[in-house]
């Protein structure tokens, strides 16, 4: 056990994680010459096509030192906000951590909050200074901001270039040194903690542990320890590029399990396996349950896929922990499901993965935060969906969530960034100078409004160089609205929002003019009307096609003609009644995006 190493690798979204990973891989012979291709480790279509990782990835590698052989297991994890829960889990698994700043970029808001988390659970850190090579480093200027943030030696930030290799062996020689060995007794009851699992369609679930205490053998009677569902070990082993099968792992490893569970709800991440003929007293604690951030509804395109749809949604949650939904039905489109996810990308990311990995177009209805409502007779209800507000009459007040947003930007734009966090009810709590040009700025401000479209005009306002990470800190009361949206006086539940009243009319006046623009005419007119309660706010007419019923009629009476107009008047009448208006998939994402 003294010879192993269980560490991860954590940094900023573009920062070289991967790619630092890839050298890793090649250094230690991981990875033949034959097999190695860039970012090794994303094997899904959507890491490669986006440049970024989504899953964490765990890696068994070999190293030889001083005459010894070592085992280190590095798990490779996404640097975006919305993924900090793989983070969060691959860090449970993990004794040291190698933190990852790019010498062109310096620190930057994911490197502290992932910082923060390593030390949490007490891991050793390892500083590196990476992308050395590029002619804009500045590697002076950055090792500074990071002997402020950790408060270590300069001698001890490693510099590091992913792309050509310099430094990669002096890293692998400083794991060995400075990272300490999984420690564990080997002779105590199985204790593993389980922190992801993957889904086979031949083999069934395939969970991922980490060994605490005591080990594990083939064919062994194993339960989890907060489900109580037992099976038999059909197939253990370790990670490396492939699934390795082995008879036994011992305390300290990373490996795998099949036993052929079917159900997804049967392994639940952040649990304990342990042993039936010998199980552990106690679970493992310090796993943090996920908090979705975001809620939106997910419906099928056609109705009658709905069960398929569910089908898809839990082999998808075997991937993704950080997915939680449940049924739900809506008005205007049916059966579907009400979703929470960490974030805007990380629901971009679920669509895209439901549509390429399970053949499901489905909907995405306007997403939405769950607030709390708090009724005059002192009922206490928690609406996750607007339709779910009670009666305006019987509420007494509503309570949001709130967040504190950490940005760190270059001084230039201080301002825009301040005018836009006000723009979205931010108070500013501080804002503090890391050198002489990059700026953190804390704001406290509600998660509504940063659901929308906060994170894409931050990037745009500050050129891409500002960078964001938030955290809940709690309900706040606040003078809150539900906006209905009417198509021929009849509301869409899935385009209704609840919004604070100051922002109502500007918002109800752009989704009609925008909803103008996407809705195809017809031939009879649709009144669009945003609506609070019964007094509408806005409104716009989307005119009716017409057919020149008087082209015909040259010269003769003008008695003629108006005759054929009040009978086409007549038929625009009786299919006003009734017409029905489709409503375009673009229209529901385009409130997402009512700025642009």
């Amino acid at each position: 056990m003294k010879n192993i190493r269980n560490f991860c690798i954590i940094a900023h979204i573009d920062h070289g994680k991967s790619t630092l990973a890839d050298r890793l891989l090649e250094y230690t012979n991981t990875v033949s010459k034959r097999d190695m291709q860039a970012q090794v480790l994303d094997d899904m279509d959507l890491e490669k096509e986006r440049g970024i990782t989504i899953k964490s990835h765990a890696i068994q590698m070999d190293y030889s030192y001083n005459g010894e052989k070592y085992i280190l297991n590095l798990i490779d994890t996404p640097g975006h906000v919305d993924f900090s829960y793989e983070v969060s889990r691959s860090i449970a698994a993990c004794e040291g951590a190698l933190l990852i700043v790019d010498a062109a970029q310096g620190i930057q808001a994911q490197t502290i909050s992932n910082l923060y988390l390593a030390l949490e659970h007490n891991l050793k850190i390892i500083p590196i200074l990476n992308k050395i090579d590029l002619p804009s480093a500045e590697p002076e200027m950055v090792k500074d901001q990071i002997v402020d943030l950790l408060g270590c030696d300069r001698e001890e930030i490693m510099s590091a270039s992913g792309k050509t290799g310099m430094g990669v062996h002096e890293i692998l020689e400083e794991v060995v040194n400075r990272i300490p060995a999984p420690s564990g007794d080997a002779n105590a009851p199985l204790q593993a903690l389980v922190f992801d699992s993957v889904f086979n369609s031949f083999r069934g679930i395939i969970a991922y542990f980490r060994i605490y205490n005591g080990s594990i053998k083939k064919g062994e009677k194993v339960k989890f320890f907060n489900t109580g569902m037992e099976y038999n070990a059909d197939e253990i082993g370790v990670l490396r590029l492939k699934p390795e099968p082995r008879d036994v792992v011992k305390t300290g490893d990373v490996g795998y399990i099949i036993s052929g569970i079917k159900e997804a709800k049967e392994v639940k991440v952040g649990d304990t396996l342990t042993t039936v003929a010998k199980p552990c007293p106690e679970g493992i604690h310090g796993f943090e349950e996920v908090k979705p951030m975001v809620f939106a509804g997910i419906y099928p395109v056609d109705t009658e896929d709905f069960e398929e749809l569910r089908y898809s949604m839990e082999k998808l949650q075997l991937n993704d922990a950080s997915l939680t939904w449940e049924a739900e039905s809506s008005l205007a489109l049916g059966f579907g499901f009400r979703c929470g996810f960490l974030g805007m990308l990380h629901m971009e990311i679920v669509q895209e993965r439901l549509e390429r990995e399970f053949n499901m177009t489905v909907i995405t209805t306007v997403p939405n935060v769950s607030y709390i409502a708090y009724q005059t007779n002192g009922d206490v209800v928690t609406v996750n969906n607007p339709s779910d507000l009670p009666d305006p009459a019987r509420i007494d007040y509503i309570e949001e969530p709130y967040i504190k947003a950490n940005i760190i930007t270059k001084a230039d734009f201080i301002g825009p960034v301040m005018s836009l966090c006000i723009e979205k009810r931010g108070l500013i709590v501080t804002q503090n100078y890391l050198t002489a040009d990059r700026v953190e700025l804390v704001f406290e401000m509600p998660l509504g409004e940063v659901v929308f479209d906060f994170f894409d005009r931050l990037k745009s306002i500050s050129k891409g160089y500002a960078s964001f990470d938030y955290h809940p800190i709690g309900m706040r009361e606040s003078d809150l609205v539900k906006l209905d949206i009417l198509l021929k006086s009849e509301p869409v539940d899935a385009l209704s929002c609840l919004i604070h009243r100051s922002n109502s009319y500007h918002f109800g006046k752009k989704i009609c003019e925008k909803l103008k623009e996407l809705i195809p005419k017809q031939q009879f007119e649709i009144p669009i009307q945003a609506a609070i309660g019964a007094k509408i706010i806005s409104r716009e007419t989307i005119s009716a096609m017409r057919k020149d019923v008087t082209a015909k009629c040259y010269g003769g009476d003008i008695s003629r003609k108006r005759k054929l107009l009040e009978k086409q008047k007549e038929g625009k009448k009786r299919m006003k009644s009734v017409g029905n208006v489709e409503i375009p998939q673009s229209a529901f994402m385009a409130v997402l995006k009512l700025n642009d």
